[in-house]
């Protein structure tokens, strides 16, 4: 049964179809061929039901939230207000690159949407004050990874379905490896600028400080709302999303007036447009669970993985390999909805917390997505910048190595995501 259909999905994905076409058409398959009794129509019962949570509702309104601020001055304002305060240090432009992917990581919760947003400016800055182009984009394409791990993560709400956890939980949880991450690159950034004598940038005045905290004063607000929210327990993180979309409406139509209240249905249609693909993968990504389940493949992988009694650290090394590998060649999120129900039952049974483990699978989404050969930021960026795919990816390497470090730390210290809860 896995062989058949690891067949279907290989020769569907390289004949060209899209990855939902073979996520829907292998589990159909395999419940007709195997299970003719079962009646196919339970693949459809479970894509309504997977699509169906009251959580998901949260996605389209981050994405779309995400889609105001992107249009407007946000990036551009949190950019002018770090870089006034670090852009003259030793790789302050570098640091000002992956704090400034950390918050509008908070904005956003995608990777993609950062490096667009943040890498367009960012990259300007970075060839002017020395840096060579495949550096500059090897830092914006990796400093996006931490918005995938700080709230409100797209990536903690599509665990959230499979696993029955807390999204709330997840976003507070997603912050220590966030900011864990931040502190590596800030001192690589650092290290980096000697070696290679990158010019320092002039510092700012007082005056000019001032000036830049003052615009940046209501985006930095944004974060402050969604986590503080969130932490008080004043909302939800469902309702958090609608707090979102209504604060960057105020924020980008009513207060700086960058974006015009006819834009907004275009922008709601880019969002629905975006929405719609991941409802998709979601549907299929419930439906290829079911038939797995009915198959009883997950069992028989754990037993041939995880047989016996391993320990919580061994099952977190083989959830971090398959997930990192899967994340490196597919979408992450249909990895994610794929890869959980089968090695749930091994990380409950090794006694690990399913918020921990969370964070580890997103982590792992975070890394492969910013990772050759198929990371899908890499293709973002090489299309934003108009780079090759070698000239994007000639500078990831001390990333990749420092996110392996940070992987290790989390399997052996919980706490480092935990500390919060």
């Amino acid at each position: 049964m896995v062989t058949t259909l690891v067949i279907i999905m290989a020769v569907l994905l390289l004949l060209g179809f899209p990855i939902m076409i073979p996520l829907m058409l292998a589990p159909l398959v395999l419940i007709i061929v195997y299970f003719p009794y079962t009646e196919p129509f339970f693949l459809v019962q479970q894509m309504l039901n997977g699509i169906s949570t009251f959580s998901l509702m949260a996605v389209p309104m981050f994405i779309f939230a995400a889609d105001i601020m992107t249009r407007g001055r946000t990036s551009k304002r949190l950019l002018d207000f770090i870089g006034s305060f670090v852009a003259h240090i030793r790789g302050g432009y570098a640091v000002t690159t992956a704090v400034s992917c950390a918050l509008f990581g908070s904005i956003s919760g995608s990777t993609q949407a950062t490096v667009v947003a943040i890498g367009r400016p960012m990259r300007e800055r970075l060839l002017k004050v020395g840096y060579k182009d495949s550096s500059a984009i090897a830092f914006i394409i990796n400093s996006s990874d931490i918005a995938l791990l700080i709230p409100p993560s797209i990536g903690f709400i599509i665990y959230a379905l499979p696993s029955q956890t807390s999204v709330g939980d997840l976003f507070i949880a997603g912050i220590g490896p966030g900011l864990l991450i931040l502190l590596f690159f800030t001192i690589y950034a650092y290290i980096h600028a000697r070696m290679f004598n990158i010019p320092l940038a002039e510092k700012a005045t007082w005056r000019e400080r001032f000036y830049h905290t003052r615009q940046a004063a209501l985006p930095l607000m944004f974060p402050v709302i969604i986590i503080g929210g969130i932490y008080s327990g004043f909302f939800t993180a469902t309702e958090a999303s609608g707090m979102a979309v209504l604060y960057a409406l105020i924020l980008e139509v009513l207060v700086y007036r960058s974006v015009k209240v006819t834009d907004i249905p275009k922008i709601a249609l880019s969002t629905g447009l975006v929405t719609s693909a991941v409802f998709v993968l979601v549907a299929g990504g419930q439906a290829f669970a079911y038939a797995i389940s009915t198959a009883q493949i997950p069992r028989m992988i754990i037993d041939n993985l995880l047989g016996g009694d391993p320990g919580p650290i061994y099952v977190m090394i083989i959830v971090s390999l398959f997930f990192f590998i899967g994340c490196m060649f597919m979408d992450p999120i249909v990895v994610i909805l794929i890869l959980t129900p089968i090695f749930m039952p091994a990380a409950e049974a090794a006694g690990i917390d399913p918020i921990h483990l969370g964070v580890l699978i997103v982590f792992q989404a975070a890394m492969g997505s910013a990772t050759p050969p198929f990371g899908v930021d890499i293709f973002t960026a090489s299309a934003v910048f108009n780079r090759s795919y070698l000239d994007t990816i000639r500078g990831t390497p001390p990333f990749i190595i420092m996110l392996f470090i940070v992987n290790i730390l989390l399997i052996f210290f919980p706490q480092i995501s935990l500390f919060l809860l």
